[in-house]
């Protein structure tokens, strides 16, 4: 090719292939929604999402291609999505508002032609999940720098969904302006957090002195911002996209490691995937004798089973101040081992899921 024209014929070449091949791709999931839908099989399956998307990355490593792992996840899983809606189109509630980082978790996994409902509280998605008015729910368990989300385990606690995934998230914070210069901004919007997350940003940028408006999401300061001459948001990439405002600096956030973990939520038991984690809540008989906890967590040493959290609730039972205990471990349910070691509590363990590891 020796000319742009030459590698633009030669790009819409193997775009038209691409295509093609998309849409016998399609042909064929197609198909397998038939079948799922006549044998009640569930349509998110992550276990063997994830192993396609390792099968590609080996081959493409082998093969020396220019895509990284990354690159691949990306297009992969927003095929995987159109896939998933063509085999049954299914509503995903997720704690909003629109362009909440929840939502752009959400739309990272279930690709942007999904149908999204946004609620107002995490206990709406619980409930709107166990009406069965949505198949997925997506929700925060924990932030790398705020902790454990206690609501999310005190419902989890005595809901009858599990957690069918999990996904880490870095929280890069936009921002986003119709102004084409700094000079031009005379407030900004975000939520109170939004500010103190990007003292650093403001300080080397001399926005210091502009006015700073909290309001309360990061969304509606988006929905501000596409609103008013001269103004800016502090908010997440998706709320700039959603609500138009062009980005004029991304990652402004003072720490560049927080990061948020997020459960996906259904009605469906995942398959053993080889690379697992489940989550189970204790509630000890003995929990007031000395040692229960130790005896009870010796029982997975025992079995090598390795524990990734441990957490403590209050029990909110009359009577006292007990406690109960949110525990993630690597393994799936149905593996031997791990069975070994639940059928010894079975009255003390409620199972919350299992399901394919994701990636910090």
């Amino acid at each position: 090719m020796k000319t742009l024209d030459d590698c633009r014929i030669a790009i819409d070449d193997i775009d038209n292939e691409m295509l093609s091949l998309l849409n016998k791709r399609m042909q064929i999931v197609e198909r397998v929604g038939e079948i799922k839908k006549n044998t009640g099989g569930a349509i998110y399956r992550p276990e063997r999402e994830k192993a396609i998307i390792e099968r590609l990355n080996k081959l493409n490593e082998n093969e020396k291609g220019l895509l990284n792992k990354s690159a691949i996840e990306a297009i992969f899983l927003e095929i995987f999505a159109v896939a998933r809606n063509l085999e049954l189109p299914e509503k995903i509630a997720y704690l909003g508002p629109e362009g909440s980082f929840t939502h752009q978790a959400a739309e990272s996994r279930f690709g942007a032609m999904s149908d999204y409902l946004s609620l107002n509280s995490i206990a709406s998605v619980f409930t709107t999940l166990e009406a069965k008015r949505a198949k997925f729910g997506v929700i925060p368990i924990e932030n790398s720098r705020d902790g454990i989300v206690g609501e999310t385990l005190d419902l989890l606690a005595k809901s009858s969904v599990k957690i069918v995934a999990e996904l880490y998230m870095p929280i890069h914070i936009s921002f986003a302006t119709k102004s084409e210069k700094l000079e031009q901004i005379t407030k900004i919007y975000s939520k109170d957090k939004g500010f103190g997350q990007c003292r650093e940003f403001l300080s080397e940028h001399s926005l210091n002195n502009v006015e700073l408006i909290p309001v309360e999401s990061t969304a509606k300061a988006a929905i501000l911002a596409s609103k008013e001459e001269n103004s800016a948001a502090i908010c997440s990439h998706i709320a700039a996209k959603l609500y138009g405002v062009p980005t004029m600096f991304e990652n402004i956030e003072d720490s560049i490691d927080n990061t948020t973990r997020f459960l996906i939520l259904s009605d469906f038991k995942n398959g053993v995937s080889g690379d697992d984690k489940t989550s189970i809540l204790v509630r000890l008989k003995d929990a007031v004798e000395a040692g229960s906890l130790v005896h009870f967590l010796q029982d997975f040493d025992q079995e090598k089973i390795n524990l990734s959290k441990i957490e403590s609730r209050p029990s909110r039972d009359k009577g006292g101040f007990g406690y109960w205990f949110y525990i993630d471990f690597y393994g799936h349910i149905d593996e031997e081992k791990v069975q070994k070691v639940i059928q010894k509590h079975t009255e003390e363990v409620t199972w919350l899921g299992s399901y394919v590891k994701g990636e910090e």
